[in-house]
């Protein structure tokens, strides 16, 4: 097993324990609030980070099978993070005024 091989197996597993971590505080975040815009940052920050570990995994494991799957998430989540977004802002509960009243 080359150098480079081993490196970038150990940069991986090590990317991937920090992405889990990263998601359980994320989990947290989601689970305590305090309100309902943590909760969606919370809840799109998981999904980004997510989308990081099929990244990472998709380089741990040599294919590239993965990626076309993370892209489909990223896009998920760029739609569902701009939905909540407009959601909260149409409830009033967006802050600075929220709302179009």
């Amino acid at each position: 097993m080359p150098a480079d091989t081993h490196l970038v197996i150990v940069a991986s597993r090590f990317a991937l324990v920090l992405l889990l971590i990263s998601i359980v505080l994320a989990l947290v975040r989601l689970i305590k609030g305090p309100d309902a815009a943590d909760r969606i940052v919370a809840l799109d920050l998981m999904s980004m980070l997510f989308v990081a570990v099929l990244a990472t995994e998709s380089i741990y494991a040599g294919e590239s099978s993965c990626l076309g799957v993370a892209i489909g998430c990223a896009l998920g989540a760029w739609l569902g993070g701009g939905g909540g977004a407009r959601l909260l802002w149409r409830s009033g509960g967006g802050g600075r005024g929220g709302g179009r009243g």
